[in-house]
């Protein structure tokens, strides 16, 4: 077996959710990381998009940010902002959105905008940008996350991006016609949400995990599905792909990257 890093097994299992035929909203950060593997791997022909209107982008090295000229000089096409929201999103034209948060409930309602009370916070994160939008327009949400009882909390400080609220069929009962978060990936497992009442259940353990060291970096009581498996561990290709683009991202950026 390849020796690798959690945040290694992460990224690759979360890459391996994207489908080739996918058109996929990319957020900064992991997801993008995760995203750029699968196209370099298992799903040449995924479309990536990012939220500066950048449209089938091929990054060489990962963005800094959504306004990084790498998104834009490796795209087929680049559109407007409001176009890319209005008639891409909102037009139901994305498969896949792919997000990260600072906090995440059992029901996946995600933080980006501060820890502790919005008036006075301990913290201010760098807020929603695009995600609320993403994470009720796009057809389902994937989102990956590093695990901890901080970030994985029991009640979340703000709902900046609605996963499935309250449970159950909240998302309907809303208006919402996308399925939500249908897969959290993290440095121990992975997440889908139960048919019914849509709360985060474990359906997949990374190899030399425990169900232990899940519960103790887990806020909420976790669940577990009828029938977990054990994720496939990185293969030497994976692994070669992910770590050749995070070298590339750091000759290209130096210590920013």
């Amino acid at each position: 077996m390849a020796d690798y890093k959690p945040n290694e097994m992460m990224t690759i299992a979360a890459a391996r959710a994207l489908r080739n035929a996918d058109v996929c909203f990319v957020g900064i950060g992991m997801p993008s990381a995760a995203s750029n593997v699968a196209r370099l791997t298992h799903a040449p022909g995924i479309t990536l998009i990012y939220e500066s209107g950048t449209i089938a982008t091929k990054p060489d090295v990962l963005p800094l940010s959504i306004g990084d000229g790498e998104l834009c000089s490796t795209a087929l096409t680049t559109v407007s902002v409001p176009e890319m929201f209005r008639y891409w999103l909102q037009g139901g034209r994305v498969t896949v959105g792919f997000l990260g948060g600072a906090q995440i409930d059992r029901f996946a309602n995600l933080n980006t905008t501060v820890v502790g009370p919005y008036d006075k916070p301990k913290v201010r994160l760098p807020g929603g940008g695009g995600a609320p939008e993403i994470a009720s327009a796009c057809g389902e949400i994937f989102i990956i996350m590093a695990q901890s009882k901080r970030s994985f909390a029991a009640k979340i400080d703000f709902v900046t991006s609605m996963g499935h609220g309250e449970g159950g069929d909240h998302r309907a009962r809303l208006g919402l016609k996308t399925k939500g978060p249908t897969k959290l990936v993290t440095d121990l497992c992975v997440f889908e949400p139960d048919p019914q009442t849509k709360e985060m259940t474990v359906t997949s353990i990374h190899p030399g995990i425990s169900r232990e060291e899940i519960n103790d970096n887990t806020g909420w009581t976790v669940r577990y599905a009828a029938h977990v498996v054990e994720t496939k561990p990185p293969t030497a290709d994976e692994l070669t792909v992910l770590r050749e683009l995070h070298a590339r991202t750091k000759r290209a950026h130096g210590a920013v990257a």
